[in-house]
């Protein structure tokens, strides 16, 4: 004799189409299968065309039901580290080099602080602006260890790093040991790799909330290409755009405005679109979270376009 379903079972499951109405406000959060968030509560699917776009491409759940963990999938598969470097000059870093860091206790799942390369000692110590969180300096103490990523003209390294001291004159700065466990990772001028993530939209610069969701198929440090249910805009016009960023075990939230570059309507009905999108606005540590990304997925180029910078 099988057990009955439990409503809570049930509530867990996968939505179905018949359980989002068209042309009324959603009563709950719609989320991916790996918990991504696809739709706020209240947001109205304008038509079956955008409904039947969320269930082609995406797995839709109840937001506000806790769900079993799962492994996320939704994310293109993370490519290998890449080769070591053996010494900090094979980094070819140049001051002002935009650079991450974060301690290294607890690291799993914390995001990188950025910060910039101010200088280098004889011993080949480092000298970086100190991270700044909420206006406030990061918490770190010397003697301990931080990760680093460091983005130079033409590969990202992560390495590790001692703070030796923290300064405040003439301006903050961490002095942090010669780097250890040097990791590279190439990149390639002016690529994109293949992606696979939700895209929230919003018509407009301005507004509060999004209106419907997209699926990443592309993504370079400055630019996503992406799939939706109908042409959001035209040639010039601008998005707003939320997305989540993973690489290894670290998420990143990116919430800014894109600029549509180029739009390409599909043949079929319903007539879905592809939009290449710019992302002029990005925080540095937004822009860093891209670079990340796009060299940790170095085997899974596309072929370059203008459409997507």
């Amino acid at each position: 004799m099988t057990n009955p379903i439990t409503e809570a079972q049930a509530e867990a499951a996968p939505l179905t189409p018949d359980a989002m109405p068209v042309g009324e406000p959603l009563a709950w959060p719609v989320v991916d299968r790996d918990g991504a968030l696809l739709l706020d509560a209240g947001s109205v699917l304008v038509g079956e065309a955008e409904r039947d776009f969320l269930f082609q491409h995406f797995a839709p759940h109840r937001g506000d039901v806790e769900r079993p963990e799962v492994a996320p999938q939704s994310a293109a598969a993370t490519a290998d580290a890449g080769e070591a470097a053996a010494t900090t000059r094979d980094m070819h870093l140049n001051i002002g080099a935009l650079m991450g860091l974060r301690p290294e206790i607890g690291a799993s799942g914390a995001p990188m602080h950025p910060c910039r390369l101010i200088g280098f000692a004889p011993n080949e110590a480092l000298f970086v602006t100190t991270p700044y969180v909420d206006g406030r300096p990061i918490a770190i103490t010397p003697g301990e260890n931080v990760e680093i990523v460091a983005i130079a003209s033409q590969a990202v390294y992560r390495f590790v790093c001692t703070v030796h001291a923290l300064s405040h004159a003439p301006l903050d700065y961490v002095v942090v040991s010669q780097p250890a466990n040097i990791r590279r990772l190439r990149e390639r001028r002016s690529i994109r790799v293949r992606a696979q993530f939700p895209v929230r939209y919003g018509i407009g610069e301005e507004g509060a909330g999004y209106d419907g969701v997209a699926l990443a198929r592309g993504i370079s440090a400055l630019g996503l290409s992406v799939s939706a249910a109908w042409a959001l805009g035209k040639v010039g016009e601008r998005l707003r755009v939320s997305f989540q960023l993973r690489s290894g075990d670290n998420a990143t939230a990116i919430e800014t405005t894109a600029v549509i570059r180029n739009v390409q309507t599909e043949t079929g009905n319903p007539a879905q679109a592809t939009l290449g999108l710019e992302l002029d606005r990005l925080t540095p540590a937004e822009q860093m979270a891209m670079k990340v990304y796009v060299f940790e997925r170095q085997d899974d180029v596309l072929s370059w376009t203008s459409s997507m910078r």
